[in-house]
């Protein structure tokens, strides 16, 4: 072939890359391509994970899937070197290339070795050596949400577990909550299927189940460190909160996190800064709310005089529960002429000075 064939050849191989580039871009679809392959094939790069785990590495006999993304790296040709998705119907669409490649069901090496071959045949390198890699997958991976410090869909292409996968999500919020609920994926039901039996691992063969976030952080029990697949969600409830009103120096509702699981009236007023002096500490409620009870609500007394001193049990606070502690009317008015005096006291000895 002439070097003046070979650059005619060059250059139109060039022009149809600058063409490819702008179908990709979003917009009507150019006429014979397959739908979804546009407004697929170039994407954003993907964050990786902010914690290594072997989950997250593919493996070797991995098969693509659909919507897969893939990074293709083709030596010596940077202008096709970059990242596609696979389209919904498992094919790869190539620029230059006139037809979309089977993708779905190979692995990494086999689609790349159908790359080179296709390249091959429409004489467009000669002798390519690609690479292939799954950078996302949507069938292959797990959804954290909720109270952790990176709530997002992560890459798994394995079997992992429940500590690893909140490492994955940068670990727990301080407002998470002291459970975590796992919902199986269509692998997962599968894997766990033949768990059913007496004795199996918390949460085999259910869809959907908790676990207790607060006792496995504390034992490490390997028992509540259940497994995790790809396809599984993985949600932490924002903990529940307690409201402390009335006569305290800082009232406010108070997140019951992992650290405060079992909250206390005590505990819960000395996050309120204490009692006021003009508080009626002997006719102190707890406003406790539920269908099961009584026009929908109970109400608990609380004497914080004896319960300060030891003498009657320190009530357990329940998520929505409302700690409230009066204030006399007469001591706040006694209290208000003080700080009265107080201030036109402090005025005349300014003045005077």
């Amino acid at each position: 072939m002439s070097s003046r064939k070979q650059l005619a050849r060059l250059l139109v191989a060039k022009l149809a890359i600058v063409s490819f580039a702008f179908a990709a871009l979003p917009g009507p679809l150019a006429s014979g391509q397959e739908p979804g392959a546009a407004g697929s094939s170039a994407v954003q790069p993907v964050l990786p994970p902010t914690a290594s785990s072997a989950a997250t590495r593919v493996p070797e006999d991995y098969l693509i899937s659909p919507e897969d993304l893939l990074d293709i790296y083709i030596m010596d040709v940077p202008e096709l070197s970059r990242q596609y998705r696979v389209t919904p119907s498992g094919r790869l669409v190539f620029p230059l290339l006139p037809s979309a490649i089977k993708a779905e069901g190979l692995t990494p090496d086999e689609i790349s070795k159908e790359l080179a071959s296709a390249l091959r045949a429409n004489g467009l390198v000669s002798n390519p050596h690609i690479s292939v890699t799954v950078k996302e997958s949507r069938l292959h991976s797990v959804a954290i949400a909720g109270a952790v410090k990176k709530p997002q869909i992560y890459p798994v292409f394995g079997r992992t577990n429940l500590l690893d996968i909140l490492s994955l999500g940068g670990g727990l919020d301080e407002n998470a909550g002291s459970v975590v609920r796992i919902t199986r994926g269509e692998l997962g039901m599968r894997a766990v299927s033949d768990e059913t039996r007496p004795g199996a691992a918390t949460g085999a063969g259910q869809q959907s189940f908790t676990i207790d976030l607060k006792r496995l952080l504390e034992t490490g029990d390997p028992e509540l460190n259940v497994a995790v697949y790809p396809g599984d969600s993985v949600t932490v409830p924002m903990g529940g909160v307690v409201y402390v009103v009335g006569a305290v120096n800082k009232p406010g509702g108070f997140v019951l996190s992992t650290q405060r699981q079992g909250l206390t009236v005590t505990q819960a007023l000395a996050l309120a800064e204490n009692p006021k002096d003009t508080a009626i500490k002997d006719k102190a409620l707890v406003v406790r709310r539920g269908e099961q009870y009584p026009g929908g609500r109970k109400e608990i007394a609380v004497n914080l005089r004896t319960v300060m001193a030891g003498n009657s049990p320190d009530v357990v606070l329940q998520p929505n529960d409302i700690l409230y502690i009066p204030e006399s009317s007469s001591r706040k008015a006694l209290r208000r002429g003080a700080d009265a005096a107080i201030q036109m006291l402090i005025g005349a000895v300014i003045w005077r000075l």
